[in-house]
């Protein structure tokens, strides 16, 4: 039987790369919404000195699901039925609409939705442990005791900044790792990090409403203050830069009152039958948020879901957390797409590393960098493709192997965004924001 990766239109050939040379961390709003507006004028000052190299990319927003542990390749979308058991597992095997591709029997509604994602089945680094696996899948770089690199969603802040008077990079529910921050760039950049879980009945978003104590009146009183103490320095100073800080507490104040930015983040208002759709449960209601946010204007969702460090029982713990996600996932692929948002929107799920080939003495499986399965959905990727492929145990790459470098390298691609380009880190020393990769052509429609 032909190779899926070469059936399903994905050639089994490396693609030359681009050429070389080519925010928010919202902690507390004191009160006021000052902090906010000092993280949009750090923004700012950092947007004015830099030289932008962008094209126009197909994704306008990206949706990155995280499944932190590290997930089995062999139980989720690199299944090998004909392995002996020990390699196997236990878990069986589903037909996809792809020919001769087949997931894990835990994954039959995605299944149904093959011919809409691409999975990438010989990702692979060297990364064993979790912080740095975790920090290699989100930075793009390997980690180093000098310096701490900017996460994907810190640098799309720092490139492109706020849409629509939103947060430009988002984390639901919280910061999944230290590595999702903005590392060198500064907090500016870091995400806006919800602090509750949207799938909680009590759900509210902090900084989206006044503080304790502060009605509207006494909100406005104090936004009038601040703006006639902005008055007073300026005129002694008359410095424009004065006024222009003026600006920047005013776009933090806007968020804080804005009838739109509530909105976006009001998940009750989604239909009860979509909520369903979804799945009331973690991950159900994480991706529709994030879904809900993408199209109010949101650059880039980070969502975490479950743990899949599965050392013991492995067979239990897929049981117990994949089927989640699978409703979720083929959820969320389903109503980008109805909505028109899914050739504009980015959706990539990954871990940090795989899982060990043979189930260990535990019926469990260890940390194995040396391949994982990372799959992508619209926003300028193919649709019905499994690309690259793993031997007959999953242990290493058999065809196509993916850099982290070059899944980081493809991905800034589809957002427009030339990964070799050089950002400022403390010092003045230039780095590159992805440091050796290729834009996997065969990836991209």
């Amino acid at each position: 039987m032909p190779r899926p990766s070469a059936v399903q239109g994905c050639p089994s050939f490396r693609s030359a790369g681009f050429g070389r040379r080519e925010f928010l961390q919202v902690g507390s709003l004191s009160g006021l919404g000052l902090s906010l507006g000092g993280l949009f004028r750090m923004q700012a000052a950092r947007a004015d000195a830099k030289a932008f190299s962008h094209f126009e990319g197909k994704a306008k927003s990206v949706i990155h699901i995280w499944l932190p542990g590290g997930w089995a390749q062999q139980e989720t979308f690199d299944p090998k039925p004909l392995s002996p058991a020990e390699y196997r597992g236990e878990l069986g095997v589903i037909d996809t609409k792809l020919p001769g591709v087949q997931f894990s029997e835990k994954l039959a509604k995605t299944a149904g939705i093959a011919d809409k994602i691409t999975v990438v089945r010989s990702m692979t680094h060297g990364e064993a442990a979790h912080e740095r696996g975790t920090h290699n899948m989100f930075t793009g770089y390997r980690p180093s005791p000098a310096l701490t690199y900017p996460s994907f969603g810190s640098v799309v802040s720092h490139e492109y900044g706020p849409r629509a008077n939103l947060p430009p990079y988002v984390a639901i529910p919280g910061l999944p790792a230290p590595d999702a921050q903005a590392g060198y760039l500064g907090s500016a950049f870091g995400p806006f990090a919800l602090g509750s879980d949207p799938a909680a009945e009590n759900f509210t978003v902090r900084d989206l409403s006044l503080p304790g104590g502060v009605d509207a009146s006494r909100f406005a009183t104090r936004q009038r203050l601040r703006d006639a103490v902005g008055r007073h320095f300026q005129r002694l100073e008359d410095s424009g830069t004065i006024a222009a800080m003026d600006s920047f507490y005013e776009r933090a104040y806007a968020l804080v009152s804005s009838a739109e930015a509530r909105a976006a983040f009001d998940i009750k208002a989604e239909p009860d039958a979509l909520r369903d759709e979804y799945g009331r449960n973690q991950a159900g209601q994480r991706m529709l948020l994030a879904r809900r946010l993408v199209e109010a204007g949101v650059r880039f969702v980070t969502l975490s879901y479950g743990g899949w460090d599965m050392h013991a029982r492995i067979r239990d713990g897929i049981t117990n957390t994949l089927p989640s996600f699978d409703q979720a996932f083929t959820a969320l692929v389903t109503d980008l797409d109805r909505r028109g948002l899914l050739d504009s929107t980015l959706v990539m799920v990954s871990s940090e590393f795989g899982r060990t080939p043979k189930i260990n003495k535990d019926a469990g499986r260890d940390h194995w960098p040396k391949v994982v399965s990372v799959v992508l959905a619209g926003g300028g990727v193919k649709k019905g493709c499994v690309y690259g492929s793993s031997d007959a145990i999953a242990a290493e790459p058999q065809d196509d192997p993916l850099t982290v470098e070059d899944l980081a390298t493809t991905v800034y691609h589809c957002l427009g965004i030339v990964a070799d380009k050089e950002l400022m880190a403390p010092g003045n020393r230039p780095i590159e924001i992805v440091d050796g990769g290729s834009v996997r052509k065969d990836l991209l429609a």
